[in-house]
């Protein structure tokens, strides 16, 4: 497996994965190895560029917000969403700000953190130009790095040489689903235990299932704290928070037969509108598309008999392993190749999480996949007024329904089918590099200019 399942699984604050959580790993790495080098203290000035996707929506998606916690020597991780604002707020008012909370330097972020809505660089859409400068203007440090979705954060070389091959160190290596099914078959194993065995060559087997389950209790805080959250949501659209009334709806009203649809509906809304409003969240794969698989998840948990944590961990696992796949043989980035890359690899991934705690063989749960990632093709990225509200909340909604479509449809017959979701990934992936880049994220096409912002 190229990927950990704690790579794609990721603690975070949203919006964005690619454009709120990279740009602050992006400045927290910068930051982090000048201090190594020991240059910390000759830094007077630094400069941010901010390139193509990152340019066109970063202040909708709070990127320019995010370089600065990252300098201020903020982790994604554990910063307190709470005290964001109060903290940029000291920032802006006093044009001062603390690198790494050791050195404090001149800086407005206005000027100094410029974005480029025209021009792109090369490698990819989302890229990022740091330079620290000295007291005379010298360049002390300078670095590009890249943005590439579900908050990874690489190089140019990085980005040329792709995923470091790990296959010394695993157990039972795998970059298709043809070869995990082939080594679940041949070994008589799971995709969860395929998953495990490889996951506990660096970890121990209790560390893996506690900081799964730590996931779990993340993605379990978001919804909740989803729906007692009310009002509506920041960024100037004035969209209502939806999730505390639905909550509200299906606690006191009565039930009918498509209950279960509603409840999925409102766990995908609580954990949407949490990372629109800059909450923590779960990365799953990406923040765009991180109530997917939580609210199928829920779904599985809080409504399906017999549903325990075991379960837990094995649809997450089973989840990571179609993400990986994705991840290096495709992408996760709605910058790169369009909302299919994000909301489709969650509905792929939840859908395939779902059919394994039903029982599903590993033909059965790659049939699931291949459904949810198939009926998303095409899916563009075009949020209006490059906010994550419209159409993303909603998305993420009819995704995890979707999700639940997908398992229960491919649970219904024996994996055999026609196309492979090896050929739907690299249809996917050729289907974004056709995308017009006016429908990947950059707020220039599709919904985000025909919608009038009011």
């Amino acid at each position: 497996m190229p990927l950990s399942f704690f790579d794609l699984f990721s603690i975070g604050i949203g919006p964005s994965s690619s454009h709120t959580v990279g740009p602050m790993r992006a400045a927290l790495d910068v930051l982090t190895g000048v201090s190594d080098a020991g240059l910390l203290d000759e830094v007077a000035a630094v400069k941010v560029d901010l390139y193509g996707s990152l340019g066109s929506t970063g202040r909708g998606h709070h990127s320019d917000r995010a370089v600065q916690l990252g300098l201020l020597g903020l982790h994604p991780e554990t910063v307190d969403p709470a005290a964001v604002e109060a903290t940029l707020r000291a920032v802006r008012s006093d044009c001062r700000i603390n690198l790494l909370g050791r050195h404090t330097i001149d800086f407005d972020p206005v000027e100094d953190i410029v974005l480029h809505r025209r021009q792109t660089l090369p490698e990819h859409p989302n890229g990022m130009r740091f330079r620290c400068l000295g007291a005379g203007g010298e360049l002390v440090a300078e670095r590009v790095l890249f943005s590439i979705g579900g908050g990874f954060v690489v190089d140019a070389d990085e980005l040329r040489q792709g995923a470091p091959d790990q296959s010394v160190a695993e157990p039972y290596p795998f970059g298709t689903a043809a070869e995990l099914i082939a080594t679940c078959e041949s070994q008589d194993l799971s995709i969860e235990q395929v998953l495990l065995a490889n996951e506990t060559v660096d970890r121990s087997p209790d560390e893996v299932r506690s900081g799964v389950l730590r996931i779990w209790a993340v993605m379990q805080e978001c919804v909740r704290n989803g729906f007692g959250t009310g009002g509506r949501l920041p960024g100037g659209l004035n969209v209502l928070r939806r999730a505390p009334l639905l909550h509200q709806q299906l606690l006191h009203g009565k039930p009918d037969a498509l209950t279960g649809m509603d409840w999925i509906t409102a766990y995908a809304l609580a954990v949407n509108e949490e990372n629109a409003a800059g909450g923590r969240v779960v990365t799953a794969p990406t923040n765009g598309a991180a109530g997917v698989i939580p609210a199928v998840l829920h779904y599985y948990r809080n409504h399906i008999p017999g549903a325990d944590d075991d379960g837990v961990v094995r649809f997450l696992l089973t989840a990571a392993a179609i993400g990986a796949i994705i991840k290096t043989t495709a992408s996760i980035s709605g910058a790169e190749v369009g909302c299919q890359g994000e909301v489709g690899s969650a509905c792929a991934m939840a859908s395939a999480g779902l059919a394994a705690v039903m029982g599903g063989t590993p033909r059965q749960i790659e049939n699931a996949a291949e459904i949810g990632m198939e009926h998303n093709l095409g899916l563009t990225c075009d949020p209006v007024g490059g906010l994550v509200q419209v159409p993303c909340i909603e998305r993420n909604a009819i995704a995890a329904v979707k999700a639940v479509t997908a398992a229960r449809t491919a649970m219904h017959f024996d994996g055999t089918h026609l196309v492979s979701l090896d050929t739907v990934i690299k249809t996917m992936r050729d289907t974004g590099a056709d995308m017009m880049s006016k429908y990947k994220e950059t707020s220039e096409g599709g919904l985000a200019v025909n919608v009038i912002e009011c």
